[in-house]
């Protein structure tokens, strides 16, 4: 190996150094075949162990033939050095460019269109690796990266090529966190020494701003790519992959890393061609077992298009909000009262004073609103021909505007209204609440949401605590022709909130608790957690054969006049699947506290003339 050629290849230009080693664009001497030439790191190959996993794994991965990742077509040594010779992917100008610097040429505004493609090309290479190959093991990439994934321009479109596949597996976890560690440092030059006091000198760096700004964006990138199991243990496999691949869509889209309690795509893009929430969702568990095997076959499963009906539906419905508001009424808030003890004119013994209980001061307190989606007038379905006979038959109804909190109320929200009320019952003496079966507590005289649990649905509420809040915010209890139209999110083909089917990275379901509210990707409509979760009280009293009478009253049904239980809608956290279905019914007393029923607000709507 000479400073310009590695056996038959000429060395053209460095493109730069990594975690993996350092490539370089080269030029085969006779066939003038231009080509990457990666050098790994030198100190490898004093290592048995590396030196064993390379000669296992090279030839697996120069098996791997896909247009969407780049070809080994060599490997050797020279003067101790590993190298690896596989395809360049080059702009028409010559030029290798990274995602990275697609991204940074697009001024980071990639089209949904530009998206989809990517993620499409990138989704069958990965499941050519790890299903589809020919070697008996699946190969994962293990470290997918924007500058681990190479574009070019062709008359067909935009044309993605993974990089270094499986390179990161090769090197080993160990070698791989120290090079990156190593690199960041010696990017960040000589440090000056200072004395700590202690008789140590230690060492720190002193860049630029902009400098330290592009290698912690660039040290950033390496870990934010990185599934929890890589980052703790250094396991690398194709549902590593998967992660990773969940982080580059959501960056793709959003620009920035998913983080902490991060916002689901539509929320902040609002209306979108294709469901990448539910992709993003799946490929983000933190359990690999959970997140997809398969990701191109069931792209376009992933990625629902909405059907043009339901296209129509929504935009009737931004044009509805655009000139409807919700009606919010005067708060009430009517707290029990008792009449005077009408035997105290009787007590004639002035000895002893008579009891007068202690007249609470009630402060005024503010609520927390929900933001509501509005939904137009128009005739709905509402039942189903294949669940329980309480459900059936199917039948069409008409419904007014409406308007609905986007999620249901949460124990931040109902403990302010607890304190307004000064206690847990109405003005009836009815329970609104039993403490013991919720999450907010009594200490020391005052109310105390468990810690964690602040942004949780409030659970353990009657039908009545239900009301009593409604009233308080200026609001009231949907009713259960409003719950089920807005659960099936503007489409007449659904069965669940999310399409065809449910799965547990959609909703809340089959659990052990309760998550915090907007933890699932919306339906159509932009609401959230509409199955699971909690069950959600309305306002209808409950028949088992109303919707038998609803066939022959079909405008604005409220339920029945009278009745013992009232209805529950949506599933909750310990439901199976089947209770997630939009039709599904539950029902019970409206006194019952239970430790798996919530609610949310409904309004009616006006529109400015």
């Amino acid at each position: 190996m000479t400073a310009t050629q590695v056996g038959d290849y000429v060395l053209l230009k460095e493109m730069g150094p990594g975690a993996l080693g350092v490539a370089y664009l080269a030029e085969h001497a006779l066939l003038k075949r231009r080509c990457v030439v990666k050098l790994l790191p030198e100190e490898l190959s004093r290592q048995p162990d590396f030196i064993t996993r390379f000669e296992q794994q090279i030839a697996q991965l120069s098996h791997l033939d896909h247009p969407h990742i780049a070809k080994i077509h060599n490997a050797t040594t020279a003067d101790g050095f590993y190298c690896i010779v596989m395809d360049a992917v080059l702009d028409p100008q010559g030029e290798s460019v990274s995602l990275a610097q697609f991204m940074q040429k697009k001024h980071y505004e990639l089209s949904e269109e530009e998206i989809f493609r990517i993620a499409s090309q990138l989704a069958q290479a990965l499941d050519y690796a790890h299903h589809g190959n020919s070697m008996e093991e699946p190969l994962a990439h293990g470290m997918i990266k924007l500058n681990n994934i190479a574009m070019k321009e062709t008359k067909e479109g935009i044309h993605a090529v993974f990089t270094d596949f499986g390179l990161a597996k090769m090197i080993g976890p160990a070698a791989l966190f120290s090079r990156t560690f190593y690199h960041v440092s010696k990017s960040l030059g000589q440090g000056i020494g200072i004395d700590s006091g202690l008789g140590e000198v230690e060492q720190y760096a002193l860049v630029e701003l902009d400098k330290a700004a592009k290698l912690r964006h660039s040290f950033c990138q390496n870990f934010a790519f990185m599934a929890p199991e890589q980052k703790s243990q250094g396991s690398i496999h194709p549902k590593t992959d998967i992660y990773s691949f969940g982080v580059l869509l959501y960056y793709l889209l959003l620009g920035e890393f998913p983080e902490g309690y991060f916002d689901l795509p539509s929320k902040r893009l609002g209306e979108l061609k294709w469901n990448w929430d539910l992709l993003i969702c799946k490929c983000l568990q933190t359990d690999p077992h959970k997140r997809p095997d398969l990701l191109s076959d069931k792209l376009d499963e992933l990625l629902v298009k909405p059907s043009s009906q339901a296209r129509q539906q929504l935009q009737r419905m931004r044009q509805v909000a655009e000139e409807a508001k919700p009606l919010l009424k005067p708060q009430e808030i009517v707290r029990p009262s008792f009449d005077a003890d009408p035997g105290a004119v009787f007590q004639i013994d002035t000895a002893v004073a008579p009891y007068k209980p202690k007249i609470q001061e009630h402060r005024e307190i503010e609520p927390l609103l929900n933001e509501m989606v509005v939904i137009p007038a128009n005739t709905y379905y509402r039942g189903s021909n294949h669940g329980g006979r309480d459900e059936m038959p199917r039948h069409t109804i008409y419904l007014s505007s409406f308007a609905l909190d986007i999620h249901p109320v949460t124990n931040e929200q109902f403990v302010r209204f607890l304190e307004a009320m000064g206690g847990e019952k109405d003005v009836n003496n009815n329970d609104i609440i039993r403490l013991r079966e919720a999450r907010i507590k009594r200490s020391g005289g005052s109310l105390v949401i468990e810690s964690g649990y602040t942004k949780h649905p409030v659970v353990g509420v009657t039908w009545y605590g239900a009301v009593a809040y409604t009233k308080w915010i200026g609001k009231r209890l949907p009713t259960e022709a409003e719950w089920e139209v807005a659960a099936y999110g503007g489409s007449e083909d659904h069965i669940f909130p999310t399409g065809a089917n449910i799965e547990r990275a959609q909703a809340n379901y089959f659990s052990s608790d309760t998550t915090p509210v907007m933890s699932y990707p919306p339906n159509a409509y932009g609401l959230y957690d509409l199955g699971g979760n909690v069950y959600e009280w309305c306002q209808d009293w409950y028949d088992y054969h109303y919707y038998d009478i609803s066939v022959q009253e079909p405008n604005h049904p409220k339920g029945p006049h009278q009745g013992v239980y009232r209805v529950l809608r949506g599933g909750c956290w310990k439901s199976s699947k089947e209770d997630m279905r939009c039709a599904h019914r539950h029902r019970n007393n409206p006194g019952v506290m239970n430790g798996t029923y919530g609610f949310r607000c409904a309004a009616d709507v006006i529109v400015d003339a």
